[in-house]
């Protein structure tokens, strides 16, 4: 039972998606066919008359304001007033000529106020509903035709049949204002989720942007300076040029272990049995830093000052980019052999300052044509943490780096 029921809903369903389906390629056709079944209501409704009653004497007259009543309601989609109006104006016209009220003979301004409801806003709909139906009604109550009746039916029948379809366009009106509304919310959700979508992965490719400039940048500028002094070396120094090449092996082995970190992350999936990536670097990988750097000819001062505390990881990496960067800047702007990373622990903020002693006309990193991104990735990752950054040249000469990072509160 319970499967021949669902056969039916699903025949039904499809029918009646098809019906809609054709109704909207050819709504002047439904109409057209909604007249016709309007007209045949008509006829039928005024050939009834109260049991022993004699028909009404203006037959024709009476036609054609049916007629023209339905004519009308072929522009009920453009002009929904005009229906009711034509549509009230005959029927009023037709009870007042004897025939009888009854639901066959108020199908058309029954239906014009069922479109009326559903096309037009409440106000509208409340004003000529309320118009017509006092109209019909008063027609019907000192009209002749239904004198055997009582007054209270006269007023009660004529009511009751107006008012049934204004409800029901105003439900039907409703129920495509909320179907819109959902429709609505659903495509925004969805626009919304796109965007979304496309927001993280811009900026993904700026995190990853950013990682491959640092590492590339830092791991080729210690190259080139180690290679450049090598060559400036091979001919008087040739054990101090065996350590540097041997420490240009390590710096370029170190560029490629973090390239490939960093490309890993491209790749990195769900899989419990991949590969872990290298973790991401820290400062407690300073020590290193320094050293590949004295290697390239610059010496660097580490102090401290304030007790040592923790980082969130990504503090942590940013304060070691940051650095990396600003000593990058050192080897290959400023024209200095000595440079000093300076971490103060105050506060809930960690203070790193990177400065060197370089000439005071040299400009800024960030000035130099097409080298903007060292800068505005060392300002992106501070920001990115609820950090700050500057940078600028000293009063005393040199140029100074400056961040503060926020540090894990004490529990």
């Amino acid at each position: 039972m319970s499967s021949s029921l669902e056969r039916y809903q699903d025949r039904l369903e499809r029918y009646s998606g098809r019906v809609g389906k054709y109704a909207d390629r050819h709504p002047h056709l439904i109409d057209l066919a909604v007249v016709l079944a309007l007209m045949g209501c008509v006829s039928l409704g005024s050939s009834l008359t109260m049991p022993g009653a004699a028909p009404p004497d203006h037959r024709t007259a009476g036609t054609a304001l049916m007629g023209v009543s339905c004519l009308a309601l072929l522009r009920y989609r453009s002009h929904p007033r005009t229906a009711v109006v034509v549509t009230g104006v005959c029927t009023v016209i037709a009870v007042v000529l004897g025939y009888l009220v009854t639901p066959l003979l108020l199908a058309p301004i029954m239906a014009a106020l069922y479109w009326l409801a559903m096309l037009t806003d409440p106000k509208t709909t409340r004003v000529f509903g309320v118009a017509t139906t006092v109209a019909v009604t008063a027609a019907a109550v000192f009209t002749d035709s239904m004198d055997e009746l009582s007054l209270l039916l006269r007023t009660i029948g004529p009511f009751f049949w107006l008012m049934l379809p204004l409800a029901a366009g105003n439900m039907t009106r409703l129920r495509r204002a909320y179907l819109q509304a959902v429709q609505a919310r659903a495509e925004h959700a969805e626009r919304t989720r796109e965007e979304e979508a496309r927001l993280r992965v811009t900026e993904e490719r700026m995190r990853i942007a950013r990682e491959l400039h640092d590492v590339v940048a830092h791991h080729l500028a210690l190259a080139n300076a180690q290679a450049g002094t090598a060559a400036h070396l091979v001919l008087t120094r040739p054990e101090q040029t065996k350590k540097i090449l041997t420490d240009l092996t390590g710096t370029t082995s170190s560029a490629l272990r973090e390239l490939k970190a960093t490309l890993g992350l491209l790749r990195q999936n769900d899989d419990p049995a991949a590969d872990p990536l290298e973790p991401a670097p820290g400062l407690a990988r300073l020590p290193e830093l320094v050293a590949s750097c004295e290697s390239a000819g610059l010496t660097v001062t580490v102090t401290t000052e304030g007790e040592p505390r923790p980082l969130s990881p990504g503090a942590d990496l940013t304060a070691f980019r940051i650095v990396q960067e600003a000593l990058t800047n050192v080897t290959k702007h400023a024209g200095s052999q000595f440079a000093r990373v300076r971490l103060v622990y105050s506060g809930s903020r960690l203070v790193i300052t990177v400065s060197d002693d370089g000439p005071a006309s040299a400009p800024p990193p960030a000035t130099a044509p097409g080298r903007g991104f060292g800068v505005l990735g060392m300002r992106e990752r501070a920001h990115s943490i609820g950090g700050e950054l500057r940078l600028g040249p000293r009063p005393e000469g040199g140029f100074e780096v400056t961040t503060a990072l926020p540090l894990i509160p004490e529990a």
